[in-house]
C-alpha cells in the first residue's frame, strides 16, 4: 500500500496499520510544516525560560518552588503538543462533521463561567477553577470553534459546487453563529478576547469570499457598538482606566499606567542583548506585574534584548507566513477560511500582547501565543497548530 492510500485525503486520519510506516517513509514526516512546527516549538521553549525568570524568585505565586510555572509551562506544551497531533490525526474535515458538538460544549463552558463556578482573575471574570491549581478560561477555545462553526456554514454550499461564493443568508447565518458566544464573553467581561474574535470574524469574512458589504457593515456596526458600550457604561472601571492610560501614559503613572510605564521600562533597559538571562533587574526586582503572563514579552526585552525580543517576533512571522502559504495552496474554501482565521487570531493577538508592552496599544490582557504561560492559551494554538498541519496533509501525495 502506498502512501498516498495510506493517509487519508478525506481528512480521517491514517489506518492504525500504515500510520508508522507513512511518518517514516515518504508520508506524513515529509508533508508537514516543518517551519510551523519548529518555530512554534522554539517559540513554547523561550517562554519556559522567559516564564522561569518571571516567576523563579516569586513566593508568593510559586508556592516557594522556583521551578513551580517552569514545570506547569512545560507540561502545559507537551499537552498542547500532544493535542496538535490529536488534531492532525482526526483531521480538520472529521472535526468539520463534530462542529455543532463542539460549538455546543463551548457555549455551555462559557455560560458556566457566569455561574458561581465561575472565578474572576486579573479584574475579568472568565475562568472556570477546578482546584488543585488548574483552571480553564473557555474563551480561548471558543475562538476554535468560531472559525470552525463559520467556515462550516460559508464554505459549504461552495465546495459542494452549488454557489460561487456564500450568499447573503449563509453570512448572516454565519454571524449569528459567531454572535452567541461573543455577546456571553462580553458579560463576564473579557474585552480582549471579543477584540481578538472580532478580528477572526473579519478575517474569515475576507478570506470566505463574502460581499464586501458586509465587511464594511460589520466594521461600521463594531464602531457603533463599541460607542455604545462607552456611553452606556458597559465597561468595568479597571477596563475604562485601561483605555484611559493608553491615551494619556503620563496618567497616574503609580496607578493605572504603571503597567505599561514599567513594561517601557523593562523593555528599554534591555538595549541591544539584554542584561542577560535571570539577570534583568525590572524582572528580578519584580517591578512589572503579570511577567509570566500577559507582560512575558518584557522579560524578552529586558534580558534578551533587542536580539531576542526581534528573534520571538520573528519566530511569530514564521508562522503566520506559513500559515498564509497553507491558506492559499489549500484546495477547498473551508481549509482556506480556518487558515485565515487562525492568520487572524495570531497576527492581532501577538501585535496586541507586543504593542501593548510598546504602549501602542492599550492593555487587553491577551497572552503572547506559544509563549506566555496559561494552560487554555498553550492548548488552543497548539490546537490551531494542528488544524493548519491538517489542511496542510489534504493534499494528495503520489504513490
Amino acid at each position: 500500500m502506498t502512501g498516498a492510500n495510506n493517509f487519508s485525503v478525506s481528512g480521517y486520519g491514517p489506518d492504525r496499520a500504515g500510520w508508522t510506516r507513512i511518518f517514516a517513509r515518504d508520508g506524513l514526516a515529509r508533508r508537514l510544516d516543518w517551519p510551523i512546527l519548529l518555530s512554534a516549538t522554539a517559540l513554547s521553549l523561550i517562554g519556559t525560560a522567559l516564564v522561569y525568570s518571571a516567576t523563579r524568585n516569586r513566593t508568593e505565586i510559586n508556592q516557594g518552588d522556583p521551578y513551580y510555572f517552569l514545570i506547569r509551562h512545560l507540561m502545559n506544551t507537551g499537552i498542547g503538543f500532544a493535542l496538535m497531533i490529536g488534531t492532525i490525526w482526526l483531521g480538520h474535515r472529521t472535526l468539520r462533521t463534530a462542529v455543532p458538538i463542539l460549538y455546543g460544549i463551548s457555549v455551555f463552558l462559557v455560560l458556566l463561567v457566569l455561574t458561581p463556578l465561575g472565578a474572576t482573575v486579573n479584574g475579568a471574570h472568565a475562568w472556570i477553577v477546578f482546584g488543585g491549581g488548574f483552571s480553564l478560561q473557555p474563551s480561548e477555545f471558543v475562538k476554535i470553534t468560531i472559525i470552525l462553526g463559520m467556515a462550516m456554514l460559508l464554505a459549504a454550499r461552495v465546495d459542494a459546487g452549488d454557489k460561487p461564493h456564500p450568499d447573503h443568508r449563509t453570512v448572516a447565518q454565519s454571524l449569528g453563529l459567531a454572535a452567541v458566544p461573543m455577546l456571553i464573553v462580553m458579560l463576564m467581561p473579557d474585552l480582549g478576547s471579543v477584540m481578538v474574535m472580532v478580528i477572526i470574524v473579519l478575517g474569515v469574512l475576507l478570506a470566505s469570499g463574502a460581499s464586501n458589504r458586509w465587511v464594511f457593515g460589520l466594521i461600521g456596526a463594531g464602531a457603533v457598538g463599541a460607542l455604545a458600550i462607552w456611553q452606556l457604561h458597559i465597561l468595568d472601571q479597571y477596563q475604562i482606566n485601561r483605555f484611559a492610560a493608553f491615551a494619556n501614559p503620563n496618567l497616574d503613572p503609580a496607578g493605572v499606567g504603571y503597567n505599561t510605564n514599567q513594561a517601557r521600562i523593562a523593555i528599554g533597559s534591555g538595549g541591544l542583548t539584554g542584561a542577560g538571562l535571570f539577570h534583568g533587574s525590572q524582572t528580578t526586582g519584580q517591578f512589572v506585574p503579570e511577567q509570566q503572563t500577559d507582560f512575558v514579552f518584557t522579560v524578552a526585552g529586558e534580558e534578551l534584548g533587542f536580539v531576542g525580543a526581534g528573534l520571538i517576533i520573528v519566530l511569530l512571522g514564521v508562522v503566520l507566513w506559513r500559515a498564509c502559504r497553507i491558506a492559499r495552496e489549500t484546495t477547498e474554501l473551508y481549509g482556506t477560511i480556518v487558515a485565515a482565521g487562525i492568520i487572524a487570531w495570531f497576527a492581532f493577538q501577538s501585535f496586541e500582547n507586543i504593542g501593548m508592552t510598546l504602549g501602542i496599544m492599550p492593555v487587553a490582557g491577551l497572552p503572547l501565543p506559544f509563549v506566555s504561560y496559561g494552560g487554555s492559551s498553550m492548548f488552543a494554538v497548539w490546537l490551531a497548530v494542528g488544524l493548519l498541519q491538517s489542511i496542510r496533509l489534504q493534499r494528495p501525495v503520489s504513490a
